[in-house]
């Protein structure tokens, strides 16, 4: 996958340091129920389509401008399915990243699904009860989308520690 420049530019700074970024994912499906996948060209592996904000570009824009990049396909986002934090990648030359993905859920309008710049080998609509070999995180994702429920889900953050006993030494003055 090609480094945007602004990232091009603080790892010429920062190295290989652990960088937290921002991503989107979008679960994509046209009007016959199909979903969209990629075969991403740096790992061969069938993938939802995914990418990269640039700085100040809102998340939605950044998905529909994603979504057109790869794969030829003009969609609107539909709403948020969730925010999830991800596991830290190592890249093969070393850089660590961790991205925080917005997944949002995507309808088809316009274009024809094809390889449309060098991110992905192939594309392709996949009905869901037939999808190629997909890791469990995009498996999760468009199983979340298929939910339809109206509210995105989260991580739930852990319950906050129970509030000390008061020392019954002190007394009020």
């Amino acid at each position: 996958m090609p480094i945007p420049e602004f990232i091009r530019a603080i790892r010429a700074k920062a190295g290989n340091t652990l960088l937290f970024m921002p991503g989107v994912v979008m679960v994509v499906f046209d009007d016959r129920g199909r979903v969209l996948l990629n075969r991403r060209s740096d790992t061969g592996n069938w993938a939802l389509i995914a990418g990269i904000p640039e700085p100040g570009e809102q998340p939605a824009a950044a998905a529909v401008r994603e979504i057109e990049e790869e794969t030829a396909v003009v969609a609107v986002v539909e709403r948020i399915l969730g925010v999830f934090t991800n596991e830290v990648i190592e890249y093969p030359n070393g850089h660590l990243a961790q991205y925080m993905d917005v997944v949002m859920l995507c309808r088809a309008v316009g274009g024809t699904a094809k390889v449309n710049d060098d991110e992905s080998l192939d594309v392709g609509w996949f009905a869901t009860d037939t999808l190629p070999e997909l890791a469990p995180l995009h498996r999760e994702r468009i199983a979340l989308a298929l939910k339809d429920e109206p509210a995105a889900w989260f991580v739930p953050a852990p319950a906050p520690a129970p509030a000390p006993a008061p020392d019954p030494g002190l007394r009020d003055r």
